[in-house]
């Protein structure tokens, strides 16, 4: 169920007035027409409806949100388990089985401030193929840009879990981000399209106000996957007629990605101490190699946690992109941080 909140313009009600000014009454008395040439009160527009979402809100009612109008079907991780249209939101995790710290709650939050920003000019959906494309959430003018990558195994895209939440925080910090949707189907074809996603940044960076040196790519699990590949070897690697430079930093969250090459970026990495599918272990050895080649790299490994714990609200980890952030700050070139 969705609850609209509208505002309706007042209306005009037509009320009959007594002329008593004298010489309009006496030139009524000689059949003269009186014409009213008071300037008329023009009736405000309606503000357009902004849905309110609940738990009880279907995934039907979420694909149909007017301001979701040609992406809503992204919203949800439908690449698993299918479509189902009469899904109440409060089920959320079912979408999700890759997945931990899932929240109905504040998936509906999430969606709510996503209906906002659309409504503000500070959010929108930008289509570079079937089913591949990029949410941007504006920060900025002329701030650095980050692209996250969420998980799913390459089965699904839990993008309300570990890409909106995270994208939107950026840009409140004034950072430009934006959210990968991917194809599922492996690993190759979705480091393609995120090679696709970066060129598309930098062939839009002049439209949206986007400062594309030392940006920066984030992802969990099988995003992290993607992020690591393109910090490695670039965007040539997985599309050869896309060259463009690779990142500032990559902020990875619990993947055993253990390829590597001496010229990777900075590397920041998060993990749950209890995570069955991510050892602890295979980031310790990552950062590690990292260091070993030269290249600064950090591991945080939280106590009490286990897989896909997206922003990590009400756990140990919560807050944990605030250290991602001051790390990826320290290769911005200090003249663009404002």
């Amino acid at each position: 169920m969705i609850v609209a909140s509208v505002c309706v313009a007042t209306e005009m009600a037509c009320m009959s007035r007594e002329v008593k000014d004298p010489v309009v009454q006496a030139d009524a008395k000689r059949g003269e027409t009186q014409i009213d040439t008071a300037p008329s009160i023009a009736t405000p527009a309606p503000e357009p409806v902004r849905p309110k979402v609940t738990t009880e809100t279907t995934w039907s009612e979420i694909v149909a949100i007017p301001q979701f109008k040609g992406f809503g079907q992204y919203i949800l991780a439908r690449e698993r388990i299918g479509y189902k249209p009469h899904m109440k939101l409060a089920d959320v995790a079912k979408t999700l089985p890759f997945h931990r710290n899932v929240d109905a709650n504040q998936a509906a939050d999430c969606i709510n401030k996503m209906i906002e920003r659309v409504d503000a000019g500070r959010m929108s959906y930008h289509s570079i193929g079937q089913d591949v494309g990029l949410f941007f959430f504006r920060g900025r003018p002329g701030a650095p840009f980050a692209i996250i990558s969420a998980g799913g195994g390459f089965y699904y895209v839990g993008s309300i879990h570990e890409g909106f939440p995270l994208a939107m925080t950026l840009s409140d910090l004034g950072y430009n981000a934006f959210v990968l949707q991917y194809r599922t189907g492996g690993f190759q074809i979705a480091c393609k399209d995120l090679a696709r996603g970066i060129d598309y940044v930098f062939k839009h960076a002049d439209e949206w106000k986007v400062d594309t040196a030392d940006y920066s790519l984030w992802g969990a699990s099988a995003g992290a996957e993607m992020a690591a590949a393109l910090g490695s070897h670039g965007t040539r690697h997985y599309v050869p007629s896309i060259v463009r430079p690779r990142p500032g930093a990559v902020i990875l969250c619990y993947t055993e990605h253990a390829d590597y090459t001496r010229h990777d970026p900075p590397t920041y990495a998060v993990v749950g101490a209890d995570d069955r599918v991510t050892k602890a272990s295979a980031m310790r050895r990552r950062v590690a190699n990292l260091k070993a080649a030269g290249i600064d790299a950090e591991v945080h490994v939280y106590p009490n946690l286990v897989h896909g714990f997206g922003m990590g609200i009400g756990t140990t980890a919560e807050g944990w992109h605030m250290g991602a952030v001051k790390f990826w700050e320290k290769y911005i070139k200090k003249d663009r941080v404002k």
